[in-house]
């Protein structure tokens, strides 16, 4: 009886989380400092112009992104955690955050503010830290493989973290500089429709592969021997995992700038409400994602009449929800 009712309550709460999802995106897209009474009554679309305007042109496709980002965030951060065993690891572990940066300075400083060369310059320094990770594990002899590819993850962050230094100190602090450090710092006061219908295919096709999949991840992180065993590759089917999340994030990275935390935390959660079954934890924290980044946009977009960066809110609510975490189980090893 007991067992027979576990799958369905899980269902119920995944029900719910997507139901909640919805309504926090059909209220977060009202709410605003226009008008002055801070939520807007539906109505206004067909009789305000302005208003019509204003939540369709500005606020869903910066809402849609944000929703997106959560989505590509916490599903790349639960596949990264699943396979590397580790709760530690984000989307960005293996170089695609710091190179996503390396690349923007890049373009800010040698060619040019213009959107696109900086969206096309993050992306491709994303991928390429990916893959300078996997060609340098590949070439390390001692170790196992995750090990390997973990070492070579933080080295080749460390080299783009250098080189972003390196950029900052040359930059003209008048216009560059400035430029550099807020997308560093995160946000979606940009976003249009181009910048969403740019990052949604790549993100769409990838977590609907990693979606497909997730079955798969559980056996991911056993030992290879166990999934040998199994009848699956685990070479290969962490490689189609890691480059569908990796380039799903870049993609992201490249329009939001560094959003930290969200890859991390939720996945936390989400095991901590459905356990460690990918089946329905990875689902679930794609929804938590998506729930997080919006209500931390929504935050930062009304809170001040200057607008707090996104990464700003990510990272102070998410720590903190670490920490109630910690404090949990801390408490649960004292009992």
């Amino acid at each position: 009886m007991v067992s027979a009712f576990k799958p369905l309550n899980k269902r119920v709460l995944l029900t719910l989380l997507f139901s909640s999802l919805i309504l926090i995106f059909l209220f977060a897209l009202f709410l605003g400092r226009y008008p002055a009474t801070g939520f807007m009554n539906p109505g206004l679309l067909w009789t305000d112009p302005l208003a019509r305007k204003l939540v369709l042109n500005l606020r869903l496709p910066r809402l849609l992104t944000s929703l997106l980002l959560g989505i590509t965030l916490a599903g790349s951060g639960m596949v990264f955690q699943m396979i590397f065993s580790n709760p530690l690891v984000e989307p960005g572990f293996l170089g695609v955050s710091q190179g996503a940066a390396f690349g923007a300075a890049f373009a800010i400083i040698f060619l040019g503010s213009s959107i696109w060369v900086i969206q096309g310059s993050a992306a491709f320094f994303a991928v390429a830290g990916l893959g300078l990770s996997y060609l340098i594990a590949r070439r390390v002899h001692f170790g196992g493989w995750i090990l390997r590819l973990i070492l070579s993850g933080i080295a080749v962050s460390a080299v783009y973290s250098a080189g972003i230094g390196i950029m900052k100190y040359t930059a003209d602090p008048l216009s560059q500089l400035p430029e550099i450090t807020f997308w560093m710092l995160g946000g979606l006061w940009s976003v249009t429709w181009r910048e969403f219908f740019i990052v949604l295919p790549v993100s769409v096709v990838a977590m609907t592969i990693i979606l497909l999949m997730r079955w798969k991840l559980n056996i991911l992180s056993l030992e290879d021997e166990t999934a040998f065993s199994l009848g699956i590759s685990p070479g290969r089917y962490r490689l189609i995992f890691l480059i569908s999340a990796t380039v799903a994030t870049a993609a992201l990275i490249s329009v939001s700038g560094i959003i930290n935390w969200v890859g991390l935390i939720i996945p936390h959660i989400s095991r901590g409400l459905f356990r460690s079954d990918t089946g329905m934890s990875l689902p679930a924290a794609m929804l938590l994602g998506g729930i997080f980044t919006m209500v931390c946009d929504t935050i930062a977009r009304i809170s001040f009449a200057g607008e707090i960066p996104l990464g700003i809110i990510t990272s102070l609510v998410g720590a903190v929800l670490f920490i109630i975490l910690l404090l949990k189980k801390n408490i649960k090893v004292q009992k």
